[in-house]
């Protein structure tokens, strides 16, 4: 029973921590260098470790889009990456960078990508 309840108090404690942690995170919602476009394609980057970076992103809609999603020694959720609204699930490698297809979008549409808990997420609005 003791140890059954150390356990879930350093749970408590991970937990407690981690949220302290990403919302005390001064990183931007954006960064100016997630979106270029490269030839008749546009490219989001976001890097995943700990969470997605950039949370949220403004793309343009109606061109063919490529997510490049770059990790770094990435072993914890984010590195299992649902994008529901196109179809794609898939594990990350740990380091490397995995480039992922989205057909062009209409203006309004929003992708949410998400880690495989829901802990972590992204979004993509098209304008």
């Amino acid at each position: 029973m003791e140890t059954k309840t150390i356990t879930i108090s350093i749970i408590a404690a991970a937990v407690l921590i981690g949220g302290a942690i990403m919302f005390s995170s001064k990183t931007p919602l954006q960064t100016a260098d997630s979106v270029s476009v490269v030839g008749e394609k546009q490219v989001i980057t976001i890097t995943a470790k700990g969470g997605y970076f950039p949370k949220t992103i403004t793309a343009k809609a109606g061109i063919p889009t490529i997510i490049k999603v770059k990790t770094n020694g990435t072993f914890d959720c984010s590195s299992a990456l649902i994008i529901p609204s196109i179809g794609y699930r898939n594990n990350l490698p740990p380091s490397g960078e995995t480039l992922i297809d989205v057909p062009a979008q209409s203006v309004g549409i929003s992708i949410r990508g998400l880690c495989a808990m829901g802990m972590y997420s992204f979004t993509i609005n098209f304008n």
